[in-house]
């Protein structure tokens, strides 16, 4: 099957070599969370994986994973942060729609947290929803997917930036998945850039954390 058009533009943008085929195991994910993800979502996963954007933002896995010296985000916790700020922000004034049609994605250093709208039973005509720290509104739907929005936020092609900070500084666009990340932690680099970083303090023992290897 072809890669979505979505993942191949970004792709063009941020390129892969950081990246890694998560290997997600879609019908167990799809049974945690009672829906089917959107294609962009699974390509993106295959050809990227979960992992960090430019140092400022995390696409997050769909099934927690064991990590070398820490658990890599999943949308478990992000998914219940984004319930209570909604409840939080007033409910239905803030935002009109059932909390539990908010399932997030992935998350910024902002930190906002962007979601999906799972309202419509086609996991590929679902929006993203900004869930801004900084953000006026709080909560902000744009008509794109994943893969398309961080296209065009990576492109700068928002008139105005839908989150609480801009980290598409006309350098190249960068992806580094999670386990490069604690690779380059325990090595003594900086985890974004693979540099080596005075301040670091590696670990060499494992870190506990649910999840599969």
């Amino acid at each position: 099957m072809a890669e979505n058009p979505h993942v191949a533009a970004l792709a063009r943008l941020m390129p892969s070599d950081h990246g890694a085929d998560e290997q997600v195991d879609w019908a167990a994910a799809e049974a945690r969370w009672g829906v089917r993800f959107p294609a962009d979502y699974r390509d993106f996963m295959a050809r990227y994986g979960g992992g960090s954007v430019n140092g400022e933002a995390v696409v997050l896995l769909p099934l927690p994973r064991r990590g070398v010296r820490w658990q890599p985000g999943d949308l478990a916790e992000e998914t219940a942060n984004v319930r209570l700020a909604w409840r939080a922000e007033g409910g239905r004034d803030a935002l009109d729609v059932d909390p539990e049609h908010l399932l997030a994605w992935g998350v910024t250093a902002g930190p906002d947290i962007l979601c999906w709208l799972t309202t419509d039973p086609d996991p590929d005509r679902w929006p993203v929803v900004v869930c801004g720290r900084h953000t006026s509104p709080t909560f902000s739907v744009h008509p794109y997917g994943m893969a398309a929005f961080l296209h065009r936020l990576l492109a700068d092609e928002f008139d105005d930036p839908p989150v609480s900070l801009v980290f598409w500084d006309g350098t190249p666009a960068r992806f580094v998945h999670w386990r490069e990340e604690q690779r380059r932690y325990v090595a003594g680099l900086d985890p974004v850039t693979g540099e080596p970083d005075p301040y670091a303090q590696p670990r060499h023992r494992p870190a506990d954390g649910p999840g599969p290897e």
